[in-house]
């Protein structure tokens, strides 16, 4: 497991800090997970060096880069070029989790295609909220609930969270209007599967075929693997299962050093595989789950979650309370401090910072 977890801090660029500009790194990661404006940023943070809330600001109020619903029908941060390439791939799981869903139930009878097209007219005519959204749709099916008329919407059409919506310091309800009306050009009309999973694996490799569907929501792709492997290098993992990447992907010795991270709330290297012991123990996993679907930020020492994180403000002062799981060693504390002091200086600059690390549970 040290081997798949430093190949994993390699690739999402926690073994050292990357010098590249946002959009470049949003795009090496395959996006970010987004249900919060302010997770994006605390990921990028961690990756690069000299990384500053507003460049990442910039690129969502020049279009740049969006969130919208994607990879297991969760908002995601991509690049522009990225929304118009992965929308069209991932829509199979967006219409499998609507089907499935309280709402397509509620629904049932209704003709999708054409709420989804009043609801695109809608929101290209003005940018709307979700809620308003659903009661203009209501307009035309009033015995329907307007929120799953809404909700039917956002899975059918590529609908983009407009700024200020995740800007860092900035507030506002999620705005929403079609990609193809915000970007003004169209969804990539011939996208390609096997390009996706070859970005994927650059990003979380070596990877198992479920691996990849976890990732993705996408289900059934042993096929499109298969067609790649003359292309891959096939590895295997402790129980035999196999791990497929790119030949010349970075591996490195599983004893390199890894330094203390602090990775936001819904990490994508906390998500994207199915098999997630390279980064966090089963026992921890089932810490982390909540009820209500939330994923903490997390601590990485020596590469694996040793535990959680989460920032509370009074007044001047920010505190950083760190919740471990296991016993963190005396050596590594420091480390720990000094990497808390850092990420309390970047999402609460001025603040008198504390760092407290909590009793073990």
């Amino acid at each position: 497991m040290r081997a798949l977890n430093r190949a994993l801090l390699e690739r999402q660029m926690l073994l050292r800090r990357a010098k590249l500009a946002a959009i470049d790194a949003v795009e090496a990661l395959v996006g970010l997970q987004a249900q919060s404006p302010n997770p994006p940023y605390i990921g990028l943070w961690t990756r690069l060096k000299d990384f500053q809330h507003a460049e990442l600001g910039a690129l969502l109020t020049d279009r740049k880069a969006v969130r919208l619903a994607l990879m297991r029908s969760t908002i995601h941060l991509v690049s522009a070029r990225d929304c118009l390439a992965l929308r069209p791939l991932i829509q199979p799981v967006l219409d499998r989790e609507l089907k499935g869903s309280a709402h397509g139930r509620i629904l049932g009878g209704l003709d999708i295609d054409e709420v989804a097209a009043a609801g695109r007219a809608l929101v290209e005519d003005r940018p709307l909220t979700g809620p308003a959204l659903g009661e203009l749709l209501r307009e035309r099916w009033p015995d329907r609930n307007p929120r799953s008329l809404g909700y039917a919407v956002r899975n059918r059409v590529p609908l983009v969270h407009l700024p200020p919506r995740g800007v860092w310091g900035k507030s506002g309800a999620v705005t929403v209007t079609s990609a193809e009306s915000w970007l003004g050009r169209p969804l990539d009309p011939a996208p390609s599967l096997d390009a996706m999973i070859l970005r994927y694996l650059g990003a979380f490799g070596p990877a198992s075929v479920q691996d990849i569907q976890t990732w993705s929501g996408l289900t059934r792709l042993r096929g499109s693997v298969d067609r790649l492997r003359p292309r891959l290098r096939v590895f295997h993992d402790e129980n035999g299962t196999e791990l497929f990447d790119l030949p010349d992907a970075p591996r490195p010795d599983p004893e390199v050093p890894a330094p203390v991270r602090f990775l936001a709330e819904f990490d994508n290297a906390l998500l994207s595989h199915a098999n997630r012991r390279r980064i966090i123990a089963d026992a921890h996993r089932k810490r982390m789950a909540t009820s209500n679907g939330m994923v903490p930020g997390a601590v990485l020492v020596d590469g694996f979650v040793r535990g959680t994180w989460r920032v509370s403000r009074l007044r001047r002062t920010a505190t950083l309370t760190i919740q471990p799981y296991e016993r963190i060693p005396k050596s590594d504390r420091v480390a720990v401090a000094e990497e808390g002091a850092r990420l309390l200086d970047f999402v609460a600059p001025g603040s008198a910072p504390e760092v407290t690390l909590a009793p073990m549970a």
